[in-house]
Parts: C-alpha cells; sequence; structure tokens
C-alpha cells in the first residue's frame, strides 16, 4: 500500500476504468431510451452517497489507506455528477445547437448554458468539500476534486477556443447538441498557459512526494501527480496525432440489430 509505484498504476487504472465505464453506460443507454438514461442516474446514487460517507469518514486518517479512500470518494462524486451529464439530466437550460453564424460572445453565452447546471454542481459540491476539510488531515480527496474540475474546466475551454483534435463519438444522443459549440482549430492561445500550469501542478505534487514525511503523504501526493499528469496528457491528445480514442473506443456497445421485415407477399413463388 506504501509503494508509491502501485499509488501510481492504482491512478492510471481508476482513470481509465471509470472514464470507460460511464462511456459504455451512457452509449448503452442511447440504445435504450431517455428513461434509461434516467435510471442510470438514479441507480447510480450509491456512488455519490458512498463516496460522501468515505469522504467524511476517512477525513482525519492520515495514512496510506486513508489517502487511497479519499481519492476513490472523490473520484466516486465525480463520476456519479459526470454520469447526470452526459445522461442529459443535469446539463444546462440550453438544448438546441448553436446556430454556424453565431458570434464568439453568442456562441460562448449559449455554451455556458448547455453546461450550467452542471458546473454550478460541480462548484457548489467542490466548496461543501473544501469547507468540510477544513482543519482535518485528510486534504488529498478535496484536492483529486479540484484537479478534477480544473482540468475539466480546461479542456471545455480549449475545444471552445479551437483544438484540432475533438472525438464527437463518445458523446451521447442527450448531448448532441453540444459539438456545436465546440471549434476546430490549430491551435488557441488557452492551450500554452493551461498545459503551462498543469505541468506545475504535477512538478509540485512529484516534489510533495518526494518529500513526504509519512507514508500517507507519499501516496496521497503520488496519486495527485498521476492525476495531474493524465490530465496533462489529455490536454495534449487535443493537438497530437494520437490514436488515444482506441482506449475506450471498444467499451462502446454495438447499436442493436435490427432485422430486416420481410413481406412473405414479396417472396411468396409464383
Amino acid at each position: 500500500m506504501n509503494n508509491p509505484w502501485l499509488a501510481a498504476l492504482s491512478a492510471l487504472f481508476l482513470w481509465w476504468f471509470s472514464t470507460g465505464i460511464i462511456i459504455w453506460r451512457v452509449k448503452r443507454a442511447d440504445h435504450q431510451g431517455r428513461d434509461a438514461h434516467l435510471w442510470s442516474v438514479i441507480l447510480g446514487l450509491p456512488l455519490v452517497v458512498g463516496g460522501a460517507v468515505v469522504f467524511v469518514n476517512v477525513l482525519d486518517d492520515d495514512t496510506a489507506t486513508g489517502a487511497y479512500l479519499g481519492f476513490l470518494s472523490a473520484l466516486a462524486i465525480w463520476a456519479w455528477i459526470e454520469l447526470a451529464f452526459l445522461s442529459g439530466i443535469i446539463a444546462g437550460p440550453n438544448t438546441t445547437p448553436c446556430p454556424p453564424d453565431a458570434t464568439t460572445a453568442n456562441r460562448f453565452l449559449r455554451a455556458c448554458g448547455t453546461i450550467a447546471w452542471h458546473e454550478l454542481l460541480l462548484m457548489g459540491t467542490m466548496g461543501a468539500m473544501a469547507v468540510v476539510t477544513e482543519g482535518h488531515t485528510n486534504i488529498f480527496g478535496l484536492w483529486t476534486f479540484v484537479i478534477l474540475f480544473f482540468a475539466r474546466i480546461s479542456a471545455k475551454l480549449n475545444l471552445f477556443f479551437g483544438v484540432p483534435r475533438i472525438h464527437t463519438e463518445f458523446l451521447p444522443q442527450t448531448l448532441a447538441h453540444l459539438p456545436s459549440h465546440f471549434r476546430r482549430a490549430p491551435m488557441n492561445a488557452a492551450f500554452p498557459i493551461w498545459v503551462s500550469a498543469l505541468t506545475f501542478a504535477v512538478a509540485c505534487f512529484i516534489e510533495r512526494a518526494w518529500n513526504a514525511p509519512t507514508p500517507g503523504h507519499l501516496v496521497g501526493f503520488t496519486l495527485l501527480s498521476a492525476l495531474s499528469l493524465l490530465a496533462l496528457l489529455e490536454h495534449w491528445f487535443m493537438v497530437l496525432p494520437l490514436p488515444d480514442q482506441k482506449l475506450w473506443r471498444w467499451m462502446i456497445p454495438a447499436p442493436p440489430v435490427t432485422k430486416p421485415i420481410t413481406d412473405p407477399a414479396l417472396t411468396r413463388k409464383h
């Protein structure tokens, strides 16, 4: 449990698996109708409830186990909120595509309206976690959520301002209008800023892990280092010609096969 390599590999696996299972669930629900998306969110409630319970109960656990549990609890809360967003249950008031001739300002306002409730829920959750964590020793659940939040904000801004590689095949039918707010471009001015910030975060967390005074801090900061590095890689995937979509494409369920209806009268021999 105290091995930093195990912690780094755990973060990598949980990032890949949690992303993949959410994609699998929302794409499967696409084939079953909107009620299936609602039931996905309802049946996923144990994720957010369990994550919140674990998060609160390990706030004073500064061991390696406490760091792992804090990390997992934040991932569980985040996963449910993302599931609710991708299912179209908690997204935003705007549910129509952006007109092709919209100005940048109008496109930005419409994009904000598309994700408004989701962003408010994320900010409210992060604020509540910060208040609850105040004065306690296990900060790794909170920092996990903070990294996920700012990395996601950065990714959305880059998609809005323009990047060359955008994978829309992972979006469910409930958010079919969302790509109309994206923009393909060779580069944008915000990209180097966010990449630099993420690189700095990775360096800071690695330094904290290297000088960790306890096994709990070593594991915790290693988890945060790995998560920040994965967020940084996700940003580079937006501009580099790498087949990163293959990491999850195989998890997308195939659409149901509909058998053709044959009319006996047409196939009857005369």
